[in-house]
């Protein structure tokens, strides 16, 4: 049950970041810091208790503790929400490319997703970025978050095998196929949401997100 409501989760954001992740940047990157801190608190406590995740009352209680902090802190601080959602899309990225390269070690995917993740909130921090960039991580990740959450609704595989890193999908390249289909559609449907209006920075889009 664990799985299928996290997968559900997964799969609601993941379509909300695709198909929406600039139009309604402030709310969604909220959101998505939300979603990260459950993740997050949720990974500590089950590495440092060796217990499973999500099978016990503490690691349920931190991972809400790190959702509300972080989802906060994303609505409220400019710099401290790009830094959270394009380091963990870099992240996602970074793991989801690695895999789809072939590579099935945990520590590769690992190192390969924080290589991503280091580079993205980089980038994020000394470059004034255009909308357009925005536009482009978001359906990417969001498409692979969204493809991962509605594998774990389907049971194709469960919630440790996330946290461990494991990817069970290179010999099904057709999920691959699926989340390039989806991101680029995201494209599309975020860009024509903003063709009404020029493309500007990320800094202006996240203050005029929720006007």
């Amino acid at each position: 049950m664990t799985d299928v409501v996290l997968g559900a989760l997964a799969l609601l954001v993941g379509l909300l970041l695709c198909f929406r992740g600039s139009g309604a940047m402030r709310v969604l990157l909220a959101l998505w810091g939300a979603f990260v801190g459950f993740g997050l608190g949720a990974g500590l406590v089950a590495a440092l208790t060796d217990q499973g995740y999500l099978e016990t009352v503490t690691g349920w209680l931190v991972a809400i503790v790190l959702a509300v902090l972080l989802a906060a802190l994303a609505y409220v601080f400019f710099a401290v929400a790009v830094v959270l959602a394009f380091a963990s899309m870099g992240f996602v990225l970074g793991r989801t490319v690695a895999a789809a390269l072939g590579a099935d070690e945990p520590w590769v995917l690992t190192v390969v997703g924080l290589a991503g993740g280091v580079l993205l909130g980089l980038l994020a921090v000394v470059t004034n970025l255009p909308e357009l960039v925005l536009i482009v991580v978001s359906a990417f990740a969001g498409a692979s978050v969204a493809v991962a959450g509605l594998l774990l609704v389907l049971d194709r595989f469960d919630v440790d095998d996330v946290t461990a890193a494991r990817v069970p999908l290179a010999d099904q390249p057709v999920w691959y196929v699926g989340q390039l289909v989806l991101a680029v559609v995201g494209i599309v449907v975020q860009l024509r949401h903003t063709r009404r209006r020029r493309l500007g920075s990320v800094r202006r889009s996240w203050a005029a997100a929720d006007r």
